[in-house]
């Protein structure tokens, strides 16, 4: 559907998007995920057709969106961060403006913005002004607009800015409702929204892709070992003890926590024996297991064995947060270090001339007083 392919695009000296290659398959929703100025609406609009490269092509159904702009545009729907709409005109007035911009066959625009008005839910609205419209209302006209002239592709940038949280939900599910006729590139730095409605996610940050995986996959490449949280109630030393002659760890810490209410009450109710400060003992763990290892029956079983009853269990994953805040942070601190060295390179560079031309500016010295030298012993010697 979209091939990328090593696309730049500079400002001067600043790369806004830097050698960026991705590809787009059909019938999927992609979450396309950055801080602020990672590059993501540039690359928006170059995809789009609205900015040109610096260099690199895009492809949209196999159309070069520079080389054949109107054959690519007619495969995409486009709904920008901010709507193009025009605030004088009504709803209806506007989405008939638009069909006939994308050039929709006469016969069958009327059941075109029909379709989408229902599918946006503005039906109720096509006779009212858009400027009296509420942003929720504004952003499905928007939408309402994209999806005229059913194009193949949907692209929509910052869909939900602005929106209340009712508003957001319902956003939401009109977006996963494209899913069914259409492939949608949704641009967001909102994570959760992200994680809600996308099927894979490209991450991208300072012009550059990081990441490119199911959220499921993300998980599983950043995460490597498998996370238990355990709690048992028990002395420390003794989970200590078990956990240590379990294969398939690669670590753990344990430490000793106090008792609910609930569990203290349980303990009184059984009579179990407490310790000196009348507290029964409880302790936790998290333990780090090895990629493939699933220990859970294994520790049931020796935990039974030595009376440790298990009060949870459960495996810790990394949150679509973390894994963005790791890779973000990770390719940040990699350009940074290319910076330093380059400063570093110049400086070196710098000092090497500077020592060159002082060592130079010495030698000339030396042949300048050479030469006056040998200019006087001359003089002297014609006077002899």
């Amino acid at each position: 559907m979209i091939e990328v392919s090593h696309l730049v695009k500079k400002y001067g000296s600043h790369y806004a998007v830097n050698d960026l290659t991705f590809r787009v398959d059909r019938g999927q929703i992609y979450g396309f995920l950055g801080p602020n100025g990672a590059g993501k609406s540039t690359t928006m609009n170059i995809i789009t057709g609205y900015f040109a490269p610096t260099s690199g092509k895009v492809k949209i159904n196999g159309y070069d969106i520079q080389q054949e702009p109107e054959e690519a545009k007619r495969c995409i729907g486009y709904l920008p961060e901010m709507p193009p709409l025009y605030a004088d005109m009504t709803v209806m007035e506007y989405l008939v403006f638009v069909s006939e911009l994308k050039r929709v066959a006469r016969k069958q625009r009327k059941d075109d913005i029909q379709d989408v008005m229902e599918r946006t839910g503005v039906t109720e609205m096509k006779d009212r002004p858009i400027r009296n419209l509420s942003k929720g209302y504004k952003q499905r006209v928007g939408l309402a607009q994209a999806l005229l002239g059913d194009p193949e592709i949907i692209i929509l940038d910052e869909p939900t800015v602005g929106l209340d949280p009712k508003q957001i939900i319902e956003m939401r599910d009109l977006i996963r409702g494209l899913r069914e006729k259409h492939t949608v590139i949704l641009s967001s730095h909102i994570l959760s929204e992200v994680s809600a409605v996308c099927d894979q996610i490209l991450i991208i940050s300072t012009g550059k892709l990081v990441a490119c995986d199911t959220p499921e996959g993300l998980t599983r490449l950043m995460t490597g070992e498998e996370e238990l949280t355990l709690q048992v109630k028990g002395n420390a030393g003794r989970l200590e003890e078990v956990l240590s002659g379990l294969d398939g760890i690669s670590g753990f810490e344990v430490k000793p926590v106090p008792e609910t209410q609930e569990q203290r009450q349980e303990s009184e109710d059984a009579d179990r024996p407490k310790q000196e400060n009348g507290e029964s003992a409880c302790a936790a763990a998290v333990i780090r297991v090895e990629e493939g290892c699933d220990i859970r029956e294994e520790m049931f079983y020796r935990l039974a064995q030595n009376r440790l009853p298990i009060l949870e269990l459960h495996v810790t994953t990394k949150s679509l947060e973390e894994i963005f805040l790791e890779l973000t942070a990770s390719e940040k601190n990699s350009e940074e270090q290319e910076e330093t060295d380059e400063t570093e390179a110049e400086e070196t560079e710098s000092e090497e001339t500077e020592r060159t031309d002082t060592v130079e500016m010495k030698t000339e010295e030396t042949e300048a007083k050479e030469i006056e030298t040998t200019e006087e012993e001359d003089g002297h010697a014609g006077d002899l």
